[in-house]
């Protein structure tokens, strides 16, 4: 369908052209586009846009009948021509009935004042939500030129996402402190999978058998541990933790079974193992799936028989230990393809405790955060901060690869850098901006390519001018922010600007 067809397209009998037209001045081209093609799509009326005041006044003013009422929608600070307040001034000296919607960036009593006193029907600061943008268009067009819209143009739509995503109204989220239910024994969780861990851990903790914990690194399967430890008859006892990973495979089988003088070069003294320094207690084996095969077959020994053999030595020790055992790879897999004993996987999976990625519990985030926030925060709260609605959107919406740890991560380093204020998106990873799907959704279907085809090379260059002047805009010229935001070295920002003779 061509642009023409789409602005007409008839809906309860009637056509766009019936309606007061919108029509949108705006000089960031991107941003116009944007305003544009969000209320084409949600309220089928014909939206106009202009990059000045003087194209707005040449190409629609002078072939517009002024008895026809319309809808202006005008940023007050326009680079070329008269301004946005200048504007409407002129169209009410040439006797047009409109009603207007301004926008700034840079808000201000001044401003607001001097547009009240034009009469203008509503003051919006950017950024701002479409979706209000929307509902005041067609409050303004219902209710200052009494025109009355058709009720499925009037009710919700679905806007720049694509066919099949609707938007969560995650924004409206706020940080929120664990209550004493959401708290247990240091794990953080309201979300019903989390409520799902804490109630297996009490049942299990009061057994003696075996566990596996399984779950994607970052997720805090150390902590299920050290509850269940904690929580069970060997709680006075020792809980010895060995990461299986992160110990050479030659070296590993003394860390776990001891080893005796002259055993191998470098012994000159009997040690004990893991496992024995471990006797009464628990041992935790966390990352067990890197563990090297042969050394498997030792564990599972251990695992049947309740006796260790350290190194160089013919004498077995009996043990009274509790193995649990955590792991981030699917060893289930790992048995298919013959990198992890089968029999081992049955002896260690007695009881699975599965931890899910932060990805799974969305709800948890805004609990986190709080926790966190409570750990990194100073005492006196001066380096306190505090997130933007849209902010809270973008950490809502990333799929945290690294989980709680990650999370945990992000807000500590936030409150070192921007301790004290509000953190906005441009303060975030530039990771969570690339992997924000409403962000990808936004862009896939921004632009429809005419029927007479575009010079894409000019569109790109202009898409990279807007972009570039938006970031330089929103952080107030300072280079380094906006080239975190663009993703770009400094340098290389500078040099494209200096080459497009871009400035503020």
């Amino acid at each position: 369908m061509d642009d023409m067809n789409f602005l007409h397209q008839s809906f309860d009998g009637a056509q766009a052209s019936e309606f007061p037209p919108v029509i949108i001045v705006e000089d960031d081209k991107l941003l116009g586009l944007s305003l544009r093609k969000y209320l084409e799509q949600t309220l089928k009326l014909n939206v106009q846009l202009y990059t000045s005041s003087e194209d707005c006044l040449t190409n629609f003013a002078k072939n517009h009948p002024k008895e026809s009422p319309f809808c202006l929608v005008t940023d007050i600070s326009l680079e070329q021509g008269s301004d946005g307040l200048l504007l409407i001034d002129i169209l009410k000296d040439k006797g047009f009935e409109f009603v207007s919607i301004v926008m700034t960036g840079f808000a201000s009593i001044e401003t607001a004042i001097a547009a009240t006193k034009k009469g203008v029907f509503h003051y919006l600061t950017k950024p701002f939500e479409l979706d209000n943008l929307k509902k005041l268009v067609i409050d303004a067009i219902q209710t200052k030129l009494n025109s009355t819209l058709p009720r499925d143009i009037v009710t919700e739509g679905e806007g720049l996402f694509a066919e099949g995503y609707k938007p969560r109204a995650i924004s409206k989220l706020k940080i929120d402190r664990p209550t004493v239910e959401d708290q247990f024994e240091g794990m953080i969780g309201r979300s019903k999978v989390m409520r799902d861990v804490f109630e297996r851990i009490g049942k299990v903790a009061k057994t003696d058998s075996t566990i596996l914990i399984m779950g994607p690194s970052g997720t805090g399967k150390e902590l299920v541990a050290s509850a269940i430890h904690k929580l069970s008859s060997r709680g006075q006892k020792n809980r010895v933790s060995v990461n299986c990973g992160a110990i050479p495979g030659e070296l590993l089988e003394s860390e776990l079974f001891g080893h005796v003088r002259g055993a191998f070069t470098g012994a000159i003294s009997t040690r004990k193992g893991r496992f024995e320094l471990a006797q009464g207690g628990t041992i935790f084996l966390d990352e067990i799936g890197d563990m090297p095969t042969l050394l498997q077959v030792k564990l599972l020994r251990v695992l049947q028989e309740r006796i260790i053999e350290p190194v160089g030595s013919n004498e077995n020790i009996g043990i009274d230990v509790r193995v649990i055992a955590a792991t981030h790879r699917d060893l289930e897999k790992a048995v298919a393809e013959g990198k992890f004993r089968e029999d081992l996987f049955y002896r260690l999976n007695v009881i699975p405790i599965r931890m899910p990625a932060l990805k799974e519990r969305r709800e948890d985030i805004p609990l986190l955060i709080s926790h966190f926030l409570d750990r990194f925060v100073s005492a006196d709260r001066s380096n306190e901060i505090s997130f933007a609605p849209i902010t809270m959107d973008l950490l809502m919406g990333y799929d945290w690869p690294g989980n709680v740890r990650e999370l945990e991560n992000v807000i500590e380093r936030l409150v070192i850098l921007r301790g004290g204020n509000e953190i906005l998106p441009e303060d975030l990873p530039a990771k969570i901006f690339r992997s924000n799907p409403l962000a990808t959704h936004h862009y896939k279907t921004l632009f429809d390519l005419p029927e007479l085809g575009v010079d894409l090379k000019q569109i790109l260059s202009d898409i990279e001018d807007s972009l570039i002047m938006q970031a330089m805009n929103r952080t107030r010229g300072n280079k380094n922010q906006a080239s975190k935001l663009l993703t770009l070295n400094r340098t290389t920002l500078i040099e494209k600007m200096k080459k497009k003779n871009l400035e503020l």
